[in-house]
């Protein structure tokens, strides 16, 4: 009896994760132009805008100590603040990356009270060139240097609807 129960949790659990893997999300609309993107670190969300209309939440990961905004180069953790995308790279060491015009004036001033570099390359990126299919797999932990992770088909989305200078805003 107690071989047949754990079999059918173990099989249970597997078609589980089958269709968490394979189910597909809700795609950001065609030709889309964002304007605004706002990260929540606290519910691992980033929403898209255009026009003041909400387009699309992004379920994300974050640098490996999220907590508490980013203070120095190397500390894992995600900068708070307003900033804007100020570059595109489609061959960088993860699939495709916007860059985020992290560290302000103000960050490096902080950092520098600290007696450290306040660091750069905080990017949205997809996954590690050839992990791509961890898939969403990735978003049960936070696994970056600092930066705001999505899969890779996410990142495709978000390359094509996103130019340099739109604003981001991320909140704690």
């Amino acid at each position: 009896m107690k071989k047949k129960f754990f079999l059918y949790g173990f099989l249970f659990l597997i078609a589980a994760l089958f269709v968490y893997y394979f189910f597909p999300e809700a795609a950001l609309p065609a030709n889309s132009r964002i304007d605004k993107i706002i990260v929540y670190k606290a519910k691992r969300e980033m929403e898209v805008f255009s026009a003041g209309k909400l387009l699309k939440t992004y379920t994300i990961s974050l640098g490996g100590e999220p907590e508490g905004d980013k203070q120095f180069q190397g500390d894992k953790r995600t900068p708070e603040g307003n900033y804007f995308i100020d570059g595109k790279n489609p061959n960088s060491v993860c699939y495709k990356n916007l860059g985020i015009s992290y560290p302000s004036e103000q960050d490096k001033a902080e950092a520098k009270k600290l007696g450290k570099p306040a660091g750069g390359d905080i990017k949205i990126h997809g996954m590690w060139n050839g992990w791509g299919l961890v898939g969403k797999f990735h978003r049960w932990m936070d696994w970056t240097a600092g930066c705001i992770a999505v899969t890779d088909e996410e990142m495709d989305e978000l390359y094509e609807s996103v130019e340099e200078g739109v604003e981001i805003e991320i909140r704690p």
